[in-house]
């Protein structure tokens, strides 16, 4: 039988039902691989360790009486530190918030997942607010990528996705304001998915308002899709949230994607540069995708870059959460989000609309284009993880985290459903992702397009 920490969610909960192992053994297990990547990978800003044991041995004695809490009884599961967690403080990655607080409840995905009698590991680490796309604050320290601690895990919520790899639970719990769950998933090898935005309720309110998601990060389309099936309840703490999903995800998985219009666009349209390495990973999974029956056409979307409108939204929602800090809080910001709350401030309510314009135009665009296409494929980025503890690649030009995520932050501002698939390596061993769009309210299309590439043996990013 192979470790308990190499089986996946889907896997657990059947050798649960079968008495093959219980959820003790599996959450000690998960534990313990925890704390020993923990020193050289710095996933976790804590372990729950008599938390997690006393759940497991709940759910396995609900599991020897036959009577299990719900779908994912005595899963392991991490949840990023930026969502409440009940008995946990939630720093978010920042030293300008005090540990002293009553810190008594569950954001709604965290409380669905309770309900379910999920098992809580701890709390993984952040940028400070979210706010990049690598995972390295002054309160927490640099999170190193799984497949070569050098180099970047990603983020924002990198380390959920290094936990995930590691096997330090195969259940994760992210976020995704501009790329948050699908670029680690990218460089750290494993499934994520920002689902159509409000199908996850999000409490309290993000700062950065409809841009910021809630997603399942696993190594599988089935356990995300098993996940989605939990955390994707409304929540009446969550004003815009979405009513109840039409069906089961995880039942829906199965439908194939043969006769699906997949547009490919490698590039959008030549606006990125992408590796090599990574443009040909990301082909062979397409062709895979037409010898498996999708319609594949190579075409582009109708969308230029809408950086600077992002930047708008981005910027001021980061200059909104720090707004209440005094002068000594502010002293104790990363330096980067420091600079970019300084240029968020400066922006006016007109300039704030002037995106919302972009933004709207954009979603208009991407709806016209789904007309014709079921699913847009692209890379996820177009780069493989590079050096830990800086924002940008060295000698890249870029300034900020968004010259290297050209791929992902245009479908937060448009609110589809988009995930990152594991597609190989490159020449370093470094994982590739291929990203999988749909339009909104298809989630079950990409988690059903990410499936059959599982299915296909295609999905994976090498030891």
């Amino acid at each position: 039988m192979p470790e308990l920490t190499e089986l996946t969610a889907v896997q657990l909960v059947d050798g649960y039902r079968k008495g093959e192992f219980s959820p003790v053994e599996a959450t000690r297990a998960a534990l313990e691989r925890a704390e020993a990547i923990q020193p050289e990978v710095n996933a976790f800003v804590r372990l729950l360790a008599d938390e997690a044991l006393a759940q497991a041995r709940a759910s396995a004695d609900r599991w020897r009486r036959g009577e299990p809490a719900g779908l994912v009884d005595g899963v392991p599961v991490t949840v990023k530190d930026i969502l409440l967690l009940r008995g946990a403080p939630t720093l978010k990655g920042s030293k300008a918030i005090s540990e002293q607080g009553r810190w008594d409840e569950d954001a709604p995905s965290v409380a669905r997942l309770r309900e379910h009698g999920a098992v809580f590991l701890g709390k993984t680490t952040t940028p400070e607010f979210g706010w990049k796309g690598v995972t390295d604050s002054p309160l927490n320290g640099v999170t190193r990528n799984p497949h070569d601690p050098s180099r970047t895990a990603g983020g924002s919520s990198g380390g959920a996705a290094a936990a995930v790899a590691l096997g330090a639970g195969p259940l994760a719990l992210g976020t995704d304001g501009g790329g948050s769950v699908r670029i680690p998933a990218a460089f750290c090898g494993i499934f994520a998915i920002k689902p159509t935005y409000g199908r996850v309720p999000l409490y309290p309110a993000s700062a950065f308002g409809t841009l910021a998601h809630v997603g399942p990060m696993t190594r599988t389309a089935a356990d995300a899709a098993l996940l989605l099936d939990v955390i994707g309840i409304p929540d009446s703490r969550d004003w815009s949230a979405l009513g109840p999903a039409p069906g089961s995800f995880a039942a829906g998985l199965s439908g194939g994607v043969h006769g699906l219009r997949v547009a490919y666009s490698p590039s959008l349209g030549g606006q990125v540069a992408v590796q090599p390495a990574v443009a040909a990973a990301v082909r062979h999974a397409v062709e895979r995708l037409a010898e498996l029956g999708a319609y594949v056409t190579e075409t582009d979307p109708d969308l230029t870059d809408p950086v600077d409108a992002f930047h708008t939204l981005w910027f001021s929602g980061a200059a909104r959460v720090t707004q209440p800090f005094g002068p000594h809080q502010r002293e104790l910001l990363d330096p980067g989000l420091r600079e970019i709350c300084d240029q968020g401030a400066r922006y006016s309510a007109l300039d704030y609309l002037a995106a919302v314009d972009v933004r709207m135009d954009l979603g208009r665009r991407m709806g016209h284009f789904h007309d014709s296409y079921d699913l847009l494929v692209t890379p996820t980025l177009p780069i493989t993880a590079f050096e830990a503890g800086a924002e940008v690649p060295k000698g890249s030009g870029h300034r900020r985290w968004t010259g290297w995520t050209p791929f992902t932050y245009p479908f937060n501002m448009t609110q589809q459903p988009a995930a990152s698939v594991p597609v190989g390596t490159d020449g370093d061993g470094l994982p590739v992702g291929l990203q999988i769009v749909a339009a909104r309210h298809r989630d079950d299309l990409v988690l059903r397009a990410a499936h059959a590439l599982d299915e296909a043996g295609v999905t994976g990013a090498g030891g």
